[in-house]
This record gives structure tokens, C-alpha cells and sequence, in this order.
């Protein structure tokens, strides 16, 4: 066979070099807007007083999830206060809060405009597709050549990694709507405006929290691969253990990160269940 070599990633170099100084102002507009927010929500949590944060939460996840999810919390929050990682856990909290709400505020009109169209829904598929079986790694790269190292590309990072989950749900929800509910409120003489905010989107909720639930899932991990890129937190914890060999380090960022999941996961699935029950109640 003749020794041919296709230069796919010198092309794509190229393109790069060119569509950086082209897009730089809206991703130095994007940076700035993204800075503020960080810094603020990060400094924001910092500035309470951990033991009034480790109390609200608490009761957050008791009245919302139990008794049980309530002590668990109140006991693992605590425990990463007595570690010295309070700061830590709190910068890697306000990496996925922020970036959970970002990529919903993109995802979920996507989910609703392709349950509604045919050919966005057609469009996105492949996308989607390509954007869930990319490695996680790979996000890393194009956040930090237009973003730079820290904390803003980490956001970027997780914007757009957790963005399938809550686009495909909403899409999937909307559509699983039965079709006799939508008939009966045109036989009403409601407007398909009316039709999605009052019938369509309250019966998908339960389908679209099962979809934020992931989004945040996949926030949470994305921030702590993130911390090779500079965004710090209990993923900073982490790298920092498997670059000197600490294992206890290593286990004690660890802990925190199962903390994070086990709380967020929790959450926001019994608000799911409880919603979903309400709608069939009301049914």
C-alpha cells in the first residue's frame, strides 16, 4: 500500500489559529461575564459561616429527601470542615452549581424547540451523540486554547459536557405527553403557547428533572477532571495526591467528591419522584 499520511490534525491546527483572534472578543466578553460570577457565587459561599451552610443543607436535604440524606449530610459536611477542605469542597460546589445552570439554560429550549421540530430533533441527534461518546479529556482542550487555564475554562468544560443529558430528556419528555391530553386542551381553544407551559412541559417535569439530575451528575465530574486545567477544588485535592503519591490525601478528596455526589444525586432524584407522583395524582 502506498505510504499516505492524511495532515487531519495540522488542518485542524489551522483552522484553530484562524478562528481564535476572529471569535477572541465574545470569548473575552464570555470570560469576563464568567469571572464575575465565579468569583461571587465562590466568594459568596466562602463568606458564610461554614457551620450555618453545613446546617441549612442539612435541612435542605432533610426536608426534601429525609431524615436519613439530613444527617448524612450534616455528618459528611461537617467532616470535611474538620479536614481543612472546607474551602475546597465549597470552590468545587460553586464550579457545578454554576455551570449546571448555564448548560440548562442552553439545554432545556433545545430539548423544548426539538420536541416541537421534527428536523432540529433530526439535527441535534448526531450531535448529541457525538458530544456523549467524546472522552471527557478531550473538552479540555478547545476551553483552554480560547479560555486559558482556571477556573473560566473549567466552566466551558462543564457547560458543554453536561449538556446531552438535559436536552435529550426535555425532547423525550415533551414528546411522551399523551396525545388525548394535548387534544383535549385544543378542544379548549388553547393556543400552543398555552398548550407547552400549561400541559406539555408540567407532565415531562418528572422526565426533565431525570435529566438535570444528570446534568448535574456530569457537572460534578467534569469539575473534578477540570483541576488538570487549573480549576482547583476537591479535584485540585485529588491531582495534587496522584502527583506526590499521598494516598491519604488522595482518599480524603475522594471522600469529599462522594460527599458532593451522593448529596446533589439524592436531591434532586426525590424531587423527580415526588413530582412525578403529584402529576400522576393529579391525573
Amino acid at each position: 500500500m502506498p505510504d499516505i499520511t492524511i495532515p487531519l490534525g495540522d488542518k485542524i491546527n489551522l483552522l484553530f489559529d484562524r478562528l481564535i483572534p476572529i471569535i477572541s472578543p465574545i470569548t473575552r466578553a464570555l470570560s469576563n461575564i464568567f469571572e464575575v460570577l465565579v468569583a461571587n457565587l465562590e466568594d459568596f459561599l466562602l463568606l458564610l459561616p461554614p457551620l450555618l451552610i453545613i446546617i441549612s443543607l442539612s435541612i435542605l436535604a432533610w426536608w426534601i429527601a429525609g431524615k436519613k440524606l439530613g444527617v448524612f449530610s450534616f455528618l459528611g459536611l461537617f467532616l470535611m470542615y474538620m479536614l481543612q477542605l472546607w474551602s475546597q469542597t465549597m470552590s468545587t460546589l460553586a464550579l457545578v452549581l454554576l455551570g449546571t445552570l448555564i448548560s440548562l439554560l442552553l439545554a432545556i429550549p433545545l430539548g423544548i424547540w426539538s420536541s416541537l421540530n421534527n428536523n432540529v430533533e433530526k439535527t441535534l441527534r448526531p450531535v448529541l451523540d457525538f458530544m456523549q461518546t467524546l472522552p471527557s479529556f478531550v473538552y479540555l482542550i478547545p476551553a483552554v486554547v480560547f479560555f486559558g487555564l482556571g477556573k473560566i475554562s473549567a466552566v466551558v468544560a462543564i457547560m458543554i459536557f453536561a449538556m446531552p443529558p438535559p436536552v435529550r430528556f426535555t425532547n423525550l419528555g415533551i414528546r411522551q405527553v399523551p396525545v388525548d391530553m394535548i387534544e383535549a386542551a385544543q378542544s379548549f381553544g388553547s393556543t400552543r403557547k398555552q398548550i407547552l407551559f400549561n400541559v406539555q412541559l408540567p407532565l415531562a417535569l418528572p422526565t426533565i428533572m431525570a435529566g438535570i439530575n444528570q446534568c448535574i451528575m456530569m457537572s460534578l465530574s467534569m469539575a473534578v477532571i477540570a483541576a488538570m486545567i487549573g480549576a482547583g477544588g476537591l479535584g485540585g485535592e485529588v491531582l495534587k495526591a496522584m502527583q506526590t503519591v499521598d494516598i491519604g490525601l488522595g482518599v480524603e478528596g475522594g471522600l469529599g467528591i462522594v460527599l458532593l455526589a451522593i448529596l446533589l444525586d439524592r436531591m434532586t432524584e426525590k424531587v423527580s419522584k415526588n413530582r412525578e407522583f403529584t402529576v400522576n395524582e393529579n391525573n
